[in-house]
C-alpha cells in the first residue's frame, strides 16, 4: 500500500514539474502575468505540502524557500527578472534529482540544497524582500483567512434600463459587466421588446436582465455600480433566503421573487403537472420570469452549502483516473482481437444469409468501432506534451552558445500513441540541439544576412493517412553541400568520382561519427547524434528525411506510422493477392479499362474531372504476372502535399476495421508496404505505404 502511495506522489510530483518548467518559461517572456505567477507559486506549495506528507523532508524545506520567494512576488514585493527565471529552473531540476535521490540524501545532494536556499535568499535580499518570512507568512495566511471567512452572500438584481439610457452616455452592457466583477454571476438577459431590423433605433435600448450574484460586497456595494443612472431607469436588489447548495424547487424560487403566491403553487403542483408551463398558462407569471428563475436554480446549486462558489476545475480533476499504460495496451490488444473475430462474423454473416445474423453482426460492428475509437483514445495524448519539454533546452543552449532563438510549436494539439512520443524524445533532442547549434547563426551574422537577429526553431506535427509527419525546422544558415561532400570523402564514406544526387548527400550526415563542427563542444563535434537519431525512427517503422536551402533553413521530417494502431481501410485485390490501403487517404474510387498499351507501363495518366491524374500500376509494381480477371480500377488518394494521384487496384471488395501488425526487419525495406494486418478469414493482406507510393509518382513526373 505504502509503495502505490508513494507512485502516485513521484507521477503527480513530476507531473507538476513538468508544468512549472512550461510555466517558467512563459513567464520569462511575460513577466508581469499574474496568473503564470500565481500557477508557479502553486505547484511550489504542492510540492512542499505533499512531500512534507509523504516524509520527503529535505525536498520540503528546499522548496519552502521557493516557495516563499514566489509568494513575495506574487504580493508585488519582488520582481520577475531573468536572474529569477533561472534560479527558478535551477530549482525545479535540484527537485527533480532529490526526487530521483528517495529518502537518502547524500551529502553532495544535502550542499546543493543549500547553496541554491542561500542564492534565493541573496536574491530576495537583494530586490527588497524579507528573507526573515516567518511574519510575513502570518501575515498573509491571515488575510487567506480572512478572505475564506468573509460571508457570501448571494442577491437577485432586476435591472430594467430605460429606452433613452444610452443616450445620456451610459452603456447598460458594462454595468451588467461591472456586477459579474464582483463575484459569480449568473446573467439572464431579455429582449422581447427588440423590434424588426428595419424598426430598429442604434440609440435606444431594447434589453433588460436579471442578474443572480453571489458576492462578499454589501448591497450598497452593488447600489453603487448604479449611483449614475437615469431616472427613468429602474433596479431592484434582493436578498435571496434560500439555502445555497440546496435542490431548491422552482416553485420555491418563485415564490421567494414574489413572483407568484404560495397558493397559487399548491393548487397547480396538485395537477401534477409541470409547474412552470401551468403558471404561463394561467397567466400568473410570464416565460421571462420563468427563465430567471430557472437560472437561480442552476445558480444555488452550484453552490456549496457555505454559499460559496464551487471549484468544478477541482470538481472535473477529482474525476480522473490514473491507469497503468500496461492495462491500456492490454485493453488494445483485446480490442483488435474484437475486430479480428467481427470480421469473420460479417464473413460468416454474408455466407449464411440470414436476416438475423446480419443485423446482429452489423450491431456488434458499430460496438466494436465504439470500443476501437474508445480504446485508442485512452493511449493518445497530444504532441505538445513532447514537445514543449524542449522549450527548456532551446532555452539552456541559447543562453549558453550566446544565441536569441524561439521556439514555435505548430500542430500541437495532434495525437499520438503513448509509447510512440516516448521513443520519440531522444531523436527529437538530437535534432533540436542540433537546429540550435548547427542551424541557427549568431546574431551579429544573421543581421549581416539581412535576417532578423532572433532565429525560430519550428516544431510541427500534422496527420497524413495513417502516418505523422513531425517537421523540426530552423531560419537558419541551411546545410553546405560542398562542405558535406568534402567531409564525408575525407571519412572515406564516399569517393571523389561518385556522382550522388543531393538527398545522397545530405543523407551522409546520418553515419556514425559524421560532424562538419570544427571543433568538439559539449553540445556537438563528436558525430554522435544523428545516427542515433536514424536508427530510433527506424525501430518505430519510420523515416527521416532532409530539406534544406542554403542561407534559408533546414528542415528535418520524420514520418511515424501508426504501428499498433487500428485504422478503417479499404480491402482491395490485385490478382488473388490482399491489399489494404488507408481509408482515410482515399479521396473517390472510379472505374478505369487500362488499355492494351498502358498494361506493361508503371506509370499511367488518366483523365478525372477534366484534371490530368498521375497513376502508379501495382500489378506491374508488385511483379503479380497472373491475368486479371475483371477491369481494372482506380482509387485516387491524397499525396502529402496535397497533389491528387492514384493507385491502380483490380478489384475494391469494401471497407473494414483494421488492425495493423508490424512486418518486422525482414520487411523493413519492402517499397510501397507499410505493415499488414490479419483478415476475417485468418489470410494476411498488406497494408499499403500510400505516401510512399506517390512520392514513387512525383520522382516519375520529375525524370520526364
Amino acid at each position: 500500500m505504502l509503495e502505490q502511495l508513494n507512485s502516485v506522489f513521484f507521477d503527480e510530483v513530476n507531473e507538476l514539474l513538468d508544468n512549472l518548467e512550461e510555466q517558467l518559461l512563459a513567464l520569462s517572456s511575460n513577466p508581469g502575468d499574474s496568473e503564470t505567477i500565481a500557477a508557479v507559486f502553486r505547484a511550489m506549495h504542492t510540492i512542499k505540502g505533499s512531500s512534507a506528507m509523504f516524509g520527503f523532508n529535505e525536498i520540503s524545506s528546499f522548496t519552502h524557500e521557493a516557495e516563499s520567494a514566489m509568494d513575495q512576488v506574487r504580493n508585488g514585493i519582488i520582481p520577475v527578472t531573468p536572474e529569477l527565471i533561472d534560479l527558478m529552473l535551477k530549482a525545479r531540476d535540484h527537485i527533480r534529482n532529490l526526487l530521483d535521490a528517495g529518502a537518502e540524501v547524500t551529502p553532495e545532494v544535502h550542499q546543493s540544497s543549500e547553496s541554491l536556499i542561500l542564492e534565493f535568499k541573496l536574491y530576495v535580499q537583494k530586490n527588497g524582500g524579507s528573507t526573515i518570512d516567518a511574519a510575513f507568512i502570518k501575515k498573509v495566511e491571515q488575510q487567506k483567512i480572512e478572505k475564506i471567512q468573509t460571508p457570501q452572500q448571494s442577491y437577485r438584481i432586476k435591472f430594467r434600463p430605460s429606452k433613452d439610457i444610452m443616450k445620456n452616455g451610459t452603456r447598460p452592457e458594462l454595468l451588467v459587466k461591472e456586477l459579474t466583477e464582483l463575484g459569480k454571476a449568473t446573467v439572464v438577459p431579455f429582449y422581447q421588446e427588440l423590434p424588426q431590423l428595419s424598426q430598429m433605433d442604434s440609440e435606444l435600448c431594447y434589453f433588460s436582465w436579471d442578474i443572480i450574484l453571489t458576492t462578499s460586497k454589501s448591497k450598497t456595494d452593488i447600489e453603487d455600480v448604479f449611483i449614475f443612472l437615469d431616472a427613468g431607469s429602474k433596479v431592484e436588489i434582493q436578498k435571496i433566503d434560500l439555502l445555497p447548495g440546496e435542490n431548491n424547487k422552482i416553485g420555491e424560487i418563485l415564490v421567494d421573487r414574489r413572483d407568484v403566491s404560495q397558493a397559487d403553487v399548491d393548487k397547480i403542483l396538485n395537477d401534477k403537472k409541470q409547474l412552470g408551463a401551468i403558471l404561463i398558462d394561467k397567466s400568473l407569471i410570464s416565460e421571462d420570469q420563468v427563465k430567471s428563475a430557472l437560472a437561480e436554480q442552476e445558480h444555488l446549486k452550484s453552490l456549496n452549502q457555505n454559499g460559496q462558489p464551487t471549484n468544478t476545475q477541482n470538481a472535473a480533476a477529482n474525476q480522473t483516473l490514473r491507469i497503468s499504460s500496461a492495462k491500456l495496451d492490454q485493453l488494445v490488444d483485446l480490442v483488435g482481437e474484437l475486430v479480428t473475430f467481427n470480421a469473420r462474423l460479417d464473413q460468416e454473416a454474408i455466407k449464411t444469409e440470414n436476416t438475423t445474423f446480419k443485423n446482429l453482426s452489423e450491431q456488434c460492428d458499430r460496438i466494436a468501432a465504439m470500443m476501437r475509437d474508445i480504446s485508442m483514445g485512452l493511449r493518445m495524448i497530444p504532441v505538445s506534451t513532447l514537445f514543449n519539454k524542449y522549450k527548456r533546452t532551446v532555452h539552456d543552449l541559447s543562453v549558453q552558445l550566446g544565441k536569441s532563438i524561439e521556439l514555435e510549436i505548430i500542430g500541437g494539439e495532434t495525437e499520438l500513441d503513448k509509447t510512440v512520443i516516448e521513443k520519440l524524445n531522444d531523436p527529437m533532442l538530437h535534432l533540436v540541439r542540433n537546429s540550435v547549434d548547427h542551424g541557427i547563426e549568431l546574431p551579429e551574422e544573421r543581421t549581416a544576412a539581412g535576417k532578423a537577429g532572433t532565429g525560430v526553431v519550428t516544431l510541427s506535427a500534422k496527420h497524413a493517412g495513417a502516418f505523422i509527419l513531425i517537421t523540426i525546422s530552423d531560419d537558419g544558415k541551411g546545410m553546405d553541400k560542398e562542405s558535406i561532400r568534402k567531409k564525408g570523402i575525407e571519412k572515406g564514406l564516399i569517393s571523389d568520382d561518385d556522382t550522388l544526387s543531393d538527398s545522397e548527400i545530405f543523407n551522409l550526415i546520418f553515419r556514425p561519427g559524421f560532424s562538419t563542427a570544427k571543433q568538439v563542444t559539449s553540445i556537438s563535434g563528436r558525430g554522435v547524434g544523428l545516427d542515433v537519431v536514424k536508427k530510433d525512427i527506424a525501430t518505430l517503422g519510420g523515416t527521416v528525411s532532409i530539406e534544406t536551402e542554403k542561407g534559408i533553413g533546414s528542415s528535418f521530417i520524420l514520418k511515424i506510422p501508426l504501428t499498433m494502431a487500428i485504422i478503417d481501410g479499404m480491402l482491395v485485390t490485385i490478382g488473388s493477392v490482399k491489399y489494404i490501403v488507408p481509408l482515410n487517404s482515399i479521396s473517390e474510387c472510379i472505374t478505369y479499362l487500362i488499355k492494351e498499351e498502358e498494361k506493361s507501363s508503371l506509370f499511367i495518366t488518366i483523365k478525372n474531372h477534366g484534371k490530368d491524374v498521375k497513376c502508379i500500376n501495382l500489378r506491374k509494381f508488385f511483379k503479380i504476372g497472373e491475368a486479371s480477371q475483371t477491369k481494372q480500377e482506380i482509387v485516387s488518394v491524397f499525396g502529402s502535399d496535397g497533389e491528387i494521384s492514384g493507385l491502380v487496384v483490380d478489384k475494391i471488395l469494401g471497407s473494414q476495421q483494421t488492425v495493423i501488425k508490424p512486418l518486422g526487419a525482414l520487411y523493413a525495406n519492402c517499397t510501397g508496404i507499410n505493415s499488414s494486418t490479419i483478415l476475417g478469414d485468418g489470410s494476411v493482406a498488406l497494408i499499403l505505404d500510400v505516401l510512399q507510393l506517390t512520392a514513387l509518382i512525383r520522382e516519375s513526373e520529375k525524370d520526364m
